[in-house]
Formats: C-alpha cells, structure tokens, sequence
C-alpha cells in the first residue's frame, strides 16, 4: 500500500471511532469473515468499501438479523455491481423480519417491566 492509499484508508481504531464500536467488535466481524481489511503484518486499514460493509452490518443487527443473515446479505450485495449503500433486501425478507421482531415484542415488553420494577424496589433508591 503506498502512501496516497494509505491516506485514503482508516486504521482498525480510527474505523472503531468512527462507527462508535469497539476494536473487540471489529475483530469480531473478522474473524466471522464480515469485514475483511486490508493487512500489512499486524496494520489492519479500512477503505471506503470496508466501511460500507460495516455499515451495513451495523444496520442489518439494528434490524435483528442474525450473523448468518447478514453474511448472506453481505455476499448479495457483492455480487451486485451498483454496490448501493442499502441492504439488499426482499421484500419476503422484510415481511419475515417484521413477523421475527413483532414475536419478540412481548418478550422485550416484560423483560422492561420487570427491570423497570426492580429498579424501583432497589435499596438504593429508597
């Protein structure tokens, strides 16, 4: 990589900045094979390209989907020329993902309240 390359790319903690998420986090979606960057030695840099990528990892967890989901819609927006920014997603994909989170919603809702009670019943805040 030479230095007008380097210039235009992003070490592993700038990326980390950036994105607002851990080194731990990056290196995770590496060795899930998410985010490959490019390595000389142990320097790890990040183009553009990468951060879309993380991008769009980042937003497709937001959405719920799991790892598996979002190396499948990684690798179709690889194999899409535009490379848009948006996550390549169907439209059954969508209504499915709906319905996954909509299932979620009453688990979440209790897990709240439940918190929410304790909070009030802690010592400390008597």
């Amino acid at each position: 990589m030479d230095a007008q390359e380097h210039k235009k790319t992003s070490s592993i903690g700038q990326l980390a900045r950036e994105f607002g998420v851990s080194l731990r986090t990056l290196r995770f979606y590496e060795d899930r094979g998410l985010l490959i960057p490019h390595r000389k030695g142990t320097v790890r840099r990040y183009d553009e390209q990468h951060k879309t990528r993380l991008s769009m990892i980042l937003k497709a967890k937001q959405l719920g989907f799991i790892l598996a989901e979002i190396r499948a819609l990684i690798e179709r927006w690889k194999e899409d020329a535009a490379h848009s920014v948006e996550l390549p997603l169907t439209p059954e994909e969508i209504d499915r993902q709906i319905l996954h989170l909509e299932a979620q919603k009453p688990a979440i809702e209790c897990a709240i309240q439940e918190l929410t009670s304790r909070r009030k019943a802690s010592p400390r805040n008597a």
